[in-house]
């Protein structure tokens, strides 16, 4: 039986007694969703894993994404495309260079941001895992949203539901300083429309659902709808909605993409090694879509 430690009472929890290696039996893994539907974040310490290991237990909650933006004629892959590479190593396994495009697109990862929320069928979560962490700097930030929608005015509540923001990673990719995307880069390139607020079905509760992705507001001048997202943004990330996780080798953290927001925090990129891959669960359809909400034109 799984042990359920909470780092926080309702955000953030450590699970023990479990080898994800291994296979799980039907109450573990009813146990493992149950606290994740209610931290929304779960650390799982000192787990042995292959990729294979890590495939098969992130399809526990749902299909794992394949396709990729970067365009992989630009270089070969370090991982296969099942796998975020979470590292600053390049196809060699070698500390990438100060000019390398990897670096400049992934410099992205530094804003707060939800994953996938920029494709059609947005990720539902994310499952993150340490081969190599560096010795200083290179936590990761939760936030989160759910907590974050409780503690907005009534009045900023009724004027967000119903509105529609639009994602995109060309969005997110342009305020990190990066737009050079290859043509082929652009034909594969998402614009999804995502609801503001949405309801988590396992728990009923409201969140928000902004990020960095989200460049304007349907129906809305583009200042003003992104002044809105700015100040949401915002809101969302104040302290007291905030997780620092300091990763140790061999964490594998999981976060859920419809609730939370996560960045990626500074670290000497060109001194220390660090070696993350990431798994990212679709969710079971566009954010609209699973309210009722017409999609806009």
């Amino acid at each position: 039986m799984i042990t359920v430690n909470p780092v926080t009472p309702d955000f953030v929890a450590e699970i023990g007694d479990v080898d994800l290696s291994r296979p799980l039996s039907a109450a573990d893994i009813a146990d493992i969703k149950q606290a994740f539907w209610k931290f929304a974040v779960l650390i799982f310490p000192e787990q042995a894993l292959s990729a294979e290991n890590h495939i098969a237990f992130a399809e526990q909650f749902g299909p794992v994404e394949a396709d990729r933006v970067l365009d992989t004629k630009s270089g070969p892959n370090r991982v296969d495309t099942r796998f975020s590479d979470v590292s600053n190593l390049d196809a060699t396994g070698k500390i990438w260079s100060e000019d390398s495009r990897k670096r400049m697109y992934k410099a992205a990862n530094k804003l707060w941001h939800s994953d996938s929320s920029f494709r059609h069928r947005p990720g539902l979560c994310s499952l993150l895992y340490a081969h190599t962490v560096a010795p200083v700097g290179g936590q990761t930030e939760f936030a989160d949203q759910r907590a974050a929608w409780d503690a907005l005015p009534e009045a900023m509540k009724r004027r967000l539901e119903g509105l529609i923001a639009e994602h995109s990673i060309a969005t997110s990719r342009r305020l990190s300083g990066f737009a050079d995307f290859t043509e082929e880069e652009g034909r594969r390139m998402s614009y999804a429309p995502q609801l503001l607020v949405r309801t988590l079905p396992e728990t009923g509760r409201r969140t928000l659902y902004v990020a960095a992705h989200a460049g304007r507001i349907f129906g809305m001048p583009d200042a003003d709808g992104q002044a809105l997202i700015n100040e949401l943004i915002a809101h969302v990330t104040r302290r007291q909605f905030v997780h620092s996780h300091r990763w140790r080798p061999k964490d594998l953290v999981m976060w859920d993409n419809r609730c939370t927001l996560h960045r990626g925090m500074d670290y000497d990129d060109l001194r220390w090694v660090r070696d993350m891959r990431r798994t990212t669960v679709s969710d079971i359809a566009n954010s609209c879509e699973q309210e009722g909400v017409a999609l806009p034109v």
